[in-house]
Order: C-alpha cells, then structure tokens, then sequence
C-alpha cells in the first residue's frame, strides 16, 4: 500500500455508521463493516471510538411512512436488526426532539458513529499485524502493465512489482485511473457539517442520542461529547462540485486541507434542524467543516475488477466511506482470494460505467445524487439529469416523446407507451400508478395483435477465432450451438453460481454473436477476457453494443408483417424457432433470430444503427392491417413472468445456483468440456437442494410484487420474492420466490408481505401460460394423436 499519508482526502467525515441501506447486498457490506469495528480494538490495541447509540429515520409524512413500509418488507428477511417504530419509543431514544410533524422512524439498534482518525490507524495496525507494508508519503508517478499480467508500481521512492493493484485513492481515483488509460466517473462534491459547543440540556442526558436522519429536512444529527454535530444535505441548485478537480486534477499537496464554509447555503436545512431538535436554537457553533466526498453518477462506489485490463481493481467512489470501508475491504479480499465474488454486488460493479459517463454527465449527476439523498425512494425510480447521454438507439429520435423512458447503462428505453386520454409522464408510487392500465394494454396487443419494442441497449459481441469454440464451452454451462442456430447458455463463476445469461448464436462456423442484458454488457465481457488471458484463447472479441441496434416485433400477427417486407421464407417450417438468417428488411441487411423474450411468436432484428430507423419505419407501415403498436420493458416484464422465463439479477445471479433457479435445462453437466463450475455443480447435485425457485400467485389489491420481499409462514419469514408483476391474463399476481424444498409443493399456502401487509399466496404450476413454440407442439401433438 502506497500513500501520500494515511488519514488524508476524504477521512474528514462526521463517521456515521449505520445498518441500514436500501440496497440488497448492500446491507451486507454495512453489517459486516460494523461487525469488524466492534471487534477491531479488542484485536488491535487501538481504541476506535465506536458508539452504538442506534439511529432513527424519521417520518413526517404519509408516504414517508409507507417508504419505510417498503423498506421494512426488504429486511425482514436480512440478518439485520430493523423496526418501524411509533412516536412514543422515538421520544424515549431522542429526547429533545420536538414530536409535534413525527409519525414514525425507521429505528436500526446497534447503528452510530467512530472516530475516522482512529479508525484509520486501527486499521492500519491490523494491516500491519497481518504483514502489510504501509509506505507514507509514498505518490504512485506511473502504472505499468507487464507481459505476464502483474503491475510495476512507480514511486519516488521506487518501483514495486504486484500482482494486481487495488485504485482506493479517494478522491485521486480519477488521476491514477489516467495513467492507464481510464476516465474514472467520480467528483468531489462539498460536504459541510455544523458542532455546536455544549448543549446544557444535552449534557444532562443520562444516555446517549440516537443518531437521527431527519429525511424531509435533508440531513442527519448526533451527539458529539455535550453537543450536537448535524450536517445537511442541499439541494441541487445550491450544492457545490469541486468539478475543477476533474478538469485539472487534484491540487498537489492537497490532503487533510478543508473547504471554505458557506453558512448561508445551508440556512434552510439548519432552520428545519431547529424546528425539530429546538435546543439548537440556543447552541452555539463551535465548527463548520466542509470537506470533499467523492460521488459516483448513481452514488454507489465502483467496487472489483476493471474491464479491458488485466489485474486493475478499484475500490472508489465512496460517498459514505466509513461504512463501507471494513465490509468492501472483507468483500474484495473474499474475491480476489476465491476468484468470484462472496456474493452479488453488480450495483457497485466498476463496470456498468463506460465513454458514454462524459464530465457534463459525471457534474449533472453528482449534482441530482446529492441533491436527492433524502428524497423518497420508490419502486422503479428514475432520474432525468443528464439524459440522454450520447448512448440514444437508431429508433430514439422516433420514439422519445411517444412514452415513458427508463434509463438502462446510459441508454433511453422506453418503459411504456401513450395514447390520448391516459395520464401521462412519470409518476411513481408505491401502489399501481398511472402505467397500470397501458402496459395492460400493451401486453393485450402482444398477445393478440404485434408489437414492437426497442431492445437495442442489450449488450452485444462478436467472438471468433480458432479457439473460440473451444472458449465458449468452458464459458458456458450450455452445449454451443450449431451453425444458424441460437440458445441461452450461462457462465457459472467456480463454485457454480450464475454469473451470467447470455444468448449465443453461431452465425458462421467459429464466429458467434454473444448478447446479455444492458446493465451486464462490461461486467460480463470482463470475465470473458480474464478467461481469455488466463488459458491463453487465440480468439478475437468485438464490442458492437452501440453499432448494432435491436428491434424486438413479437404476437401472433409478426410473421405476416415481416412477410410483407422479405423474400425470405418467414413460415413455421421456413423459419423454426431459436434459427438464425441473414435477410434484407426492406432493403436493409438484417440478422434475425427466431426468440422472443415475450414468450409469443417473434424476432429479434439486428441491424446497423444506421438502418434502425428506416427498419422499424417499413415494419409499422407494413403492419397497420395487422393492428401493430409499440410496447415497452414494462409490459415484456409481464409477459415474461407468465411465461415462467427466470431474468438474470432476480432469480439468478451471484447468490444463486443454477440447479435451485430452475435452469436444469440449460445446464449440460454430460458435456465433455470442463466448463467453469461444473465440479461445483456435481456437488451440489449429489448433496441435493434446501431450497427452491417457486412460481406463486398473490392475492394482493392495488400493489403488486416486484422483487426482495419477504415470504412468511406461520408467522416466520422463510423466503424472499426475486421478481413479481401483474399478469394481466390471468388477472392476479404473480412473483418468483425462493422457499425451502418442503413448502415449495404445488398448492401450498404463504404470505408475502408488501407495504406491510402479508398478502395470501400460493405456489402453482409453472408456466401461467405457455410460450407460443410449446402452444404449437402441443397444438401438433393433438393433431396428430385425432
């Protein structure tokens, strides 16, 4: 470990720790970091200054009350202490606290703070202990890769070789991510927080304040000694970047150095501190300090390994560095050591950033992330600053104003579609809102008439080579396959977890078209070139994610549209499903597969981005006697789930083996190649499953299931929702859960709590309804049985 000098940039914190995050895996990084803080004195020698007092979100409005509902139903089935609370137990943990606006809190026992500087030299010491060398002022000058993969790390007091190297520089991330190549996605932003001198009437407190996080006045509060310290939060339009660093850099010599304080730009959030903790009113300011937190575009940290260079890490982009540090730092070490990671953490992947994350995007980011920190969170969320990025499909221009558009890894895709009469624009609830009725709409046209949706944003490569088949079958758990034809195959990381699905067709013999999901496209790309270098592939792998545009046209009225604009033979007998062919689409070059992600009879069209326009423009002209329409990822999300189609990141990913998701099928153990995690799953095959991916129907009322809550029964939780929808065919439901192997049988009774009710439901067979190749068996089958 190199450093200028340990305890410098961004260390300057209040040092909250808190369990609490309304992120999955993410909760997990907190409780460990915690868990190593209360431990690291004992282990160390070196005092820490933990305080565990708890700490309080507080409600003061309706929906804030069902947030936290919301966010209550995502824990119960975590390993982390969390309650709703009433006013009268937010009285007894924070006294001084004017009650007259609160209705409830979020209340996480065991939450708090620690002194950063001694936290720093603890852990310093620990390292230490265990072997680590620490050089202080000790600036990295140069980054260089050697032949074999390993790092010569310059310095002015000479080079080191390693192994791999770990970017934690804080807010320098940015400048050692330059000396080889990368434009990191990380800005300093202006953190200011207030200590007040003595408080009388806190020093006559026989216990110490719960931390509170006062989330409509935008900031947090705790004791520090006899006093207050509170810091805010502001919004957009006051807030300040330090975006001069990412112009010019760091400047040199800048470490434990402090920003000038601006009391004005905090006023309002100070006046609202004082309406609810009224002894501020006659506190006196004894420190203003603003310092630099380093943000990311979403405000999550870039955590392992970095795409398109061998042995690079990052562990940067912290906006709450204390809390992550002791939980990330057991999470990378687990990775590096066991060469997968301990569990699922692609939110924080380094790779879902890439050239589309430019400066006036990384600013208007920072600017939204920190301005909305306490802004309510609700399902499928979005946020509009810096949209579009330069990353917009061939069809974009034609369809932007038409819907409603989610952002997916720097594209716009549309989620649903407008008609006259509907109630348009984004409108997030936490029950069914204004998209209910028209992606039910959509999912009717799909199913009975055609419709279209943009799928360009799918991450999407070419391999080929001499031994790219070779790579491929120890890639994939799936047998390859042939010349013009398709299948879903997927990568298991060494102890037979789903890193990832992947739709592989062999477009010519050794040259296959690879294509995964948009948030998945570097992630899963970056495990394909660490294969590639670790077995020495002679192979060629071409990202083509923004030069081929998708188009999905899928229903039962699809291949007589399509008919209408080819030569080519469209019917059942001349185009079979999961095949491949090279056709021209009213006069364009188009690469059709035979798939729909609806389950309905359908093709996905690959086409230069150029031609994307004038291909979608023939198909909705040639379609309108067959009723043809746009339709969007809300009503494929439906359509999918009745299928009983298993969506990568929901019921399967790195917490998830393939054999318990349900995946049998795809997963080719008889396959000569020794593919990744294939010992593993032999394993787990012979030891035999505890739990099970169950399809079950939830008999709910204006909420739907979306994903992570919990399963209960008989009054214990036994399970978690990985995904849920509303199928509009059936008129109920459903969801994907995860239930131990003795209440997973067919008919049996849960609950699955929403909004903090527990909903009735029950496990039924899988699939609702049949996808359109299985219909036209069975359709067959009859036939030929009368």
């Amino acid at each position: 470990n190199t450093a200028r000098k340990l305890k410098s940039g961004s260390s300057l914190t209040a040092g909250l720790t808190t369990y609490y995050h309304p992120g999955i895996n993410l909760k997990k990084i907190h409780h460990d970091s915690i868990k190593l803080y209360e431990t690291l004195e004992a282990e160390t020698g070196q005092a820490v200054g933990l305080h565990q007092p708890g700490s309080i979100r507080i409600a003061s409005t309706p929906i804030r009350v069902d947030e936290m509902k919301y966010q209550m139903t995502r824990t119960h089935w975590h390993v982390t202490e969390q309650y709703l609370i009433g006013p009268e137990k937010i009285q007894e943990l924070f006294p001084l606290l004017n009650m007259d606006k609160v209705l409830a809190g979020l209340y996480t026992p065991g939450d708090g703070h620690i002194d950063p500087y001694s936290l720093t030299m603890a852990l310093a010491a620990g390292a230490r202990m265990y072997g680590a060398q620490i050089y202080n002022n000790a600036p990295v000058t140069s980054l260089e890769p050697t032949s074999d993969g390993k790092w010569d790390v310059q310095t002015s007091h000479g080079t080191i070789r390693a192994n791999r190297i770990v970017n934690t520089a804080g807010f320098w991330a940015r400048e050692v991510g330059k000396m080889i190549g990368f434009e990191h996605p990380t800005i300093p932003v202006h953190h200011q927080y207030i200590v007040t001198a003595t408080i009388p009437e806190v020093k006559a407190l026989k216990e110490e304040l719960a931390v509170i996080r006062d989330l409509e006045g935008s900031y947090y509060l705790r004791q520090e000694r006899d006093g207050l310290l509170f810091g805010p939060y502001e919004k957009m339009e006051k807030m300040v970047l330090q975006d001069s660093w990412v112009r010019d850099g760091v400047p040199p010599g800048f470490g434990k150095e402090l920003f000038e304080s601006d009391l004005d730009r905090i006023m309002e959030h100070v006046e609202k501190a004082m309406e609810m903790v009224p002894v501020l009113k006659k506190a006196d300011i004894i420190n203003i300090v603003s310092g630099p937190i380093t943000y990311t575009p979403d405000l999550l940290p870039m955590v392992g390994p970095h795409c398109g260079v061998r042995n690079y890490w990052t562990a940067i982009g912290f906006g709450y560095g204390i809390i992550h540090a002791g939980g990330i730092g057991k999470f990378l070490s687990e990775w590096i050591t066991n060469g997968e990671p301990p569990y699922d953490l692609i939110e924080c992947d380094p790779n879902r950033y890439g050239k589309w994350t430019d400066v006036p995007f990384i600013c208007a980011k920072a600017r939204e992330s920190y301005g909305f920190n306490n802004v309510v969170g609700y399902p499928k969320e979005e946020r509009f600053a810096g949209r579009p990025t330069c990353r917009t499909s061939g069809v974009y221009e034609l369809l932007k104003d038409k819907g409603s558009m989610g952002f997916h890894a720097g594209w716009e895709q549309p989620h649903w579609f407008y008609k006259p009469g509907d109630d348009i624009g984004y409108k997030p609830s936490f029950q069914r809102t204004n998209w209910f009725g028209p992606v039910g709409r959509e999912c009717k046209l799909v199913m009975e008439k055609v419709g279209v949706i943009d799928l360009t944003p799918f991450g999407k490569f070419i391999v080929k080579g001499k031994d790219s088949h070779k790579l491929l079958d120890r890639l994939f758990a799936n047998t390859m396959p042939k010349v013009g034809m398709t299948n879903i195959s997927h990568m298991l990381t060494p102890s037979g977890k789903v890193y990832a699905e992947v739709t592989i067709t062999q477009l010519a013999p050794g040259r296959f078209l690879l294509v995964t999901g948009s948030g998945s496209e570097l992630h899963d790309l970056r495990w394909i070139e660490t294969e590639v270098a670790q077995g020495g592939y002679d192979v060629d792998i071409t990202n083509v994610t923004e030069d081929i545009g998708v188009l999905g046209i899928a229903g039962p009225n699809s291949r007589k549209v399509l008919q209408k604009l080819t030569n080519e033979d469209m019917s059942e007998a001349g185009f079979k499903f999961l095949h491949c062919k090279s056709i021209q689409l009213a006069g364009k070059p188009v690469r059709a597969i035979r798939i729909s992600y609806t389950g309905e009879l359908g093709w996905e069209l690959y086409t230069d981005q150029k031609d994307l326009a004038a291909v979608y423009l023939a198909m909705m002209e040639a379609g309108k006697d067959e009723g043809i329409d746009n339709f969007g990822t809300y009503a494929m999300a439906s359509l999918r789930l009745e299928k009983g189609f298993r969506g990568w990141g929901a019921e399967m990913n790195c917490d998830t083996n393939p054999l318990e998701a349900g995946l049998d099928y795809f997963i080719k153990l008889n396959k000569p190649a020794d593919f990744i995690g294939k010992a593993a799953l032999q394993e787990i095959k012979a030891k035999g499953l505890n739990r099970k991916l169950s399809y079950i129907a939830v008999n709910t009322d204006d909420i739907d299931p979306e994903g992570n809550e919990t399963v209960w029964y008989n009054g214990k939780v036994v399970g978690n929702t990985t995904s849920g929808a509303y199928s509009y065919s059936s008129q109920q439901s459903l969801a994907f859960a995860y239930l131990p192997l003795e209440l997973s049988t067919l008919g049996q009774k849960v609950e699955v709590e929403l909004l903090g009710k527990k909903y009735p439901a029950n496990v039924i067979q899988e699939p609702l309804i049949h996808t359109e190749p299985t219909r036209t068996r069975l359709q067959k089958k009859a036939q030929s049985k009368a």
